[in-house]
């Protein structure tokens, strides 16, 4: 155990953020910093396939289907071998390898949150949408004003739970030569050669406190919007004028 604090004393610095600021950014912070981007690139595009997927048009649902279960059925890393070698064909010059990263988490997450973007959807009931269209909406206006506002909303736990698997995802990044928490580490076991259980001990820690910490939010999350659900719709004065003036013109 205290060589495990020494090796936070001498190292810590180099676990939490590599080099910087005299070099790149690593360790923690890199993994942290490509999960969040991750998450943030892929949501837009997971929820356009998600809507795809549920289309009424078979141009868009079957191009959105095919792609989902391309990406959902090979492993992550044979989609960070195909990005590696690939993108610096297609634009001509090579990137780094934390923007090949970024690229094979922005792709490959996409296809989840897809999935978890079109469960949140069915999962409300069917009534809302026909309701809507009833009141004259039409199909991408109920999407955007009626159903997506609270799918999204529905489904921020799994959104939460996704991005720790993105956390755990991101150590294949070691293999480009990604300066995050995993690399970090092995520059430090290569240096003290005789510790390496005790290195990985703190990696592994490190990652634990970092998922524990996400699936805790996810819980409260899940837990806020279970009681949400749970209280009665309250009336918005202002809308029942009007509606009582439409009930009194139909007569």
């Amino acid at each position: 155990m205290l060589e495990i604090f020494t090796i936070l004393h001498d190292n810590g610095m180099l676990l939490l953020m590599g080099q910087y600021p005299n070099g790149p950014l690593g360790g923690v912070l890199c993994t942290l910093l490509i999960s969040v981007l991750a998450v943030l690139l892929a949501f837009p595009i997971g929820v356009l396939l998600g809507l795809a997927r549920l289309s009424p048009w078979r141009w868009l649902s079957w191009p959105a289907t095919c792609w989902v279960y391309l990406l959902r059925g090979i492993p992550l890393m044979m989609v960070v071998f195909w990005t590696y070698f690939c993108v610096p064909l297609l634009i001509g010059h090579n990137i780094s390898g934390f923007a090949t990263m970024l690229c094979t988490l922005v792709i490959y997450e996409s296809a989840y949150i897809a999935e978890i973007v079109r469960g949140g959807i069915q999962a409300l009931p069917h009534g809302q949408y026909e309701a809507s269209r009833a009141l004259g909406m039409s199909h991408l206006k109920t999407l955007r004003l009626v159903i997506l506002p609270q799918a999204l909303f529905n489904t921020l736990p799994s959104l939460v739970s996704q991005l720790v698997s993105i956390i755990k995802d991101s150590t294949l990044g070691y293999v480009i030569n990604v300066p995050e928490l995993t690399f970090a580490a092995n520059q430090v076991s290569n240096q003290l050669l005789t510790k390496p259980f005790q290195v990985f001990a703190i990696v592994a820690l490190s990652y634990y406190i970092i998922c524990f910490s996400l699936t805790w939010l996810a819980n409260k999350l899940e837990a806020h919007i279970a009681q949400k659900r749970r209280q009665p719709p309250q009336a918005n004065p202002s809308v029942a004028p009007a509606v009582m003036l439409t009930k009194t013109s139909s007569q």
